[in-house]
């Protein structure tokens, strides 16, 4: 049997990609806004969270409270409904205001290294994964790494991202050497990793050598979920284990979710607040998924982007102080996806400072953009698109701030674990 049949069986899989289940109901027992009693009898699909309750939900995620599922569930449902154009106008208007607060009208951008398309994992849904054999695979040399950041440099970004697949070449000490040379030879640079899944030991090793933030997207939190996407060496305790060993290493530590997985319910999405909410990121990755021809999941159509701009919101009002990028996969998956993202609360770009030979093989998903404003030769038209947006691209360092240095008006979050 398929490892996939399952999305194709029962009633919770009969709709491909963004299926609501019955959960989507508000709660009758107790308080709806907390907690987690039995939800109401419903249809399908059906959402019954009253308007001015949504703005209640709003209110405590922006007050740093945790509404119960069941509300959380209605409002994901209620702001991404085809007919909800005025709510997700109103709710991302509610969005920027909180990231103008701590923000102003900033958005950060950073250099993107994408070093290897070489991996030892083999997730259902990538397109550099290890059972694809027609992807073009390529590795970048330390020296040829340097020379991107140092390229970079000289075009005026002071944060470069590494991100690669799982390349066993790239051991600790290959890795650590890297982040040394090129916090010496780019002075007042972060130097953040995206390098999956390494032990505990391997992640303090490289915060010592002077990496100073991690991206690891958690991808789904319903570890049933995630292990219908990936293979069974590959698990969503080991994913949480890297995660919270990152933010015990000292890493300002990115997280994040893909919206639109085949077999995702609105009650996953809710999950994947509910995960976030405890583990407090400093950066927060969501992006529509969109299939890539050469996995098994390549014929599931690709998430929608309203929703994923409700999930992108709904993450502002929940962690105001937090570095959300506006993903390349938005931009992909809509022509205007980058400046959506930004209107939604978005305040981070990535440029591609790659080399122009490997940008098209670095395909995680099928179309993904790597040239135009997605790339750092660009950056005179992107400053102009940011501008007509209302604002200004900011090219320091750009650190998560705990709350030192920004405007009182910034909301105060929750400590992590809450």
């Amino acid at each position: 049997m398929s490892p996939f049949a399952f999305l194709q069986k029962g009633p919770l899989w009969q709709i491909r990609g963004n299926a609501s289940p019955a959960a989507a109901t508000i709660q009758r027992a107790g308080s709806p806004l907390r907690g987690r009693p039995g939800p109401l009898p419903g249809q399908p699909g059906e959402c019954v969270l009253p308007m001015d309750m949504s703005a209640k939900v709003l209110d405590l995620l922006e007050q740093g409270a945790l509404p119960g599922r069941s509300a959380l569930v209605a409002c994901i449902d209620l702001y991404s409904a085809p007919e909800a154009e005025a709510l997700r106008a109103a709710l991302f208007a509610r969005a920027r205001a909180v990231a103008r607060a701590c923000f102003g009208r900033h958005i950060f951008v950073r250099g993107l290294v994408e070093f290897t398309n070489i991996c030892r994992k083999d997730c259902y849904y990538c397109g550099i994964r290890r059972g694809n054999a027609r992807a073009a695979r390529y590795r970048m040399s330390p020296d040829h790494i340097l020379a991107c950041c140092v390229n970079g440099w000289n075009l005026g970004f002071r944060t470069f991202v590494l991100q690669g697949g799982e390349d066993p070449l790239f051991s600790d000490d290959v890795l650590a050497a890297l982040v040394a040379r090129i916090k010496a030879a780019c002075p007042e640079s972060a130097v953040t990793l995206s390098v999956g899944e390494r032990s505990a030991a391997s992640y303090a090793y490289l915060r010592r050598a002077g990496a100073d933030r991690y991206l690891l997207r958690h991808e789904t939190a319903d570890a049933t979920l995630y292990a219908r996407l990936h293979p069974a060496d590959q698990t969503f305790a080991e994913r949480v284990r890297c995660l919270h060993d990152l933010k015990h290493a000292g890493y300002q530590t990115g997280a994040g979710m893909m919206v639109g997985l085949p077999g995702q319910t609105t009650e996953h999405l809710a999950k994947d607040l509910e995960f976030l909410y405890r583990l407090r990121p400093e950066m927060v990755g969501i992006g529509p998924f969109i299939p890539h021809n050469d996995t098994p999941l390549a014929d599931f159509q690709a998430g929608s982007v309203a929703r994923t701009l409700v999930m992108l919101a709904l993450a502002r009002l929940m962690l105001p102080r937090a570095l959300l990028p506006a993903t390349t996969a938005l931009g992909t998956a809509a022509e205007d996806g980058r400046e959506k993202g930004i209107l939604a609360g978005a305040n981070v770009l990535m440029p591609n400072v790659s080399p122009r030979e490997n940008r098209k093989k670095y395909m995680l998903y099928n179309g993904k953009l790597s040239d135009g404003d997605e790339a750092a030769e660009n950056m005179a038209s992107l400053r102009r698109h940011i501008a007509a947006l209302g604002y200004e691209i900011r090219m320091d360092r750009g650190d998560y701030a705990a709350g030192e240095g920004l405007p009182q008006a910034c909301p105060r979050p929750p400590k992590a674990g809450a």
